[in-house]
C-alpha cells in the first residue's frame, strides 16, 4: 500500500491551528486509514485526532474501517474546514 496523498486543504488547516497555539503533527503518511493529523491543544491538556477531507470528499475503506473502530471516541473527528477543525479541537477564536 502506498502512502496516502494529503488532500487539497490539508496545509492550510494544520497552518491555521499552528496558528492559534495547537501542536500538530502530521500522520497522514501512517497507513491503513489512520487520520491525517495528531493535534495536541495545550491550554485544555486534550488531544484529537482529525481525519481532513476536502469538501465532498469521501472516506477510504481503510478510514472507514479505522473509524468504525474508534466511533466511540469522542475526540476523533472528520472535518471539512478550518472552522470544523477550530470546533472539533475546541479552539475559539475572537
Amino acid at each position: 500500500m502506498r502512502a496516502a496523498k494529503p488532500d487539497a486543504n490539508q496545509a492550510e488547516i494544520v497552518a491555521a491551528l499552528r496558528a492559534v497555539g495547537v501542536i500538530v503533527t502530521d500522520t497522514h503518511s501512517l497507513c491503513y486509514g489512520f487520520p491525517d493529523v495528531f493535534c495536541f491543544v495545550p491550554w485544555t491538556g486534550q488531544i484529537h485526532v482529525l481525519e481532513i477531507k476536502s469538501p465532498g470528499g469521501k472516506l477510504t475503506e481503510y478510514e472507514q474501517a479505522w473509524h468504525a473502530l474508534h466511533a466511540r471516541c469522542e475526540y476523533v473527528h472528520i472535518v471539512f474546514s478550518i472552522d470544523e477543525a477550530f470546533e472539533a479541537c475546541g479552539v475559539n477564536v475572537v
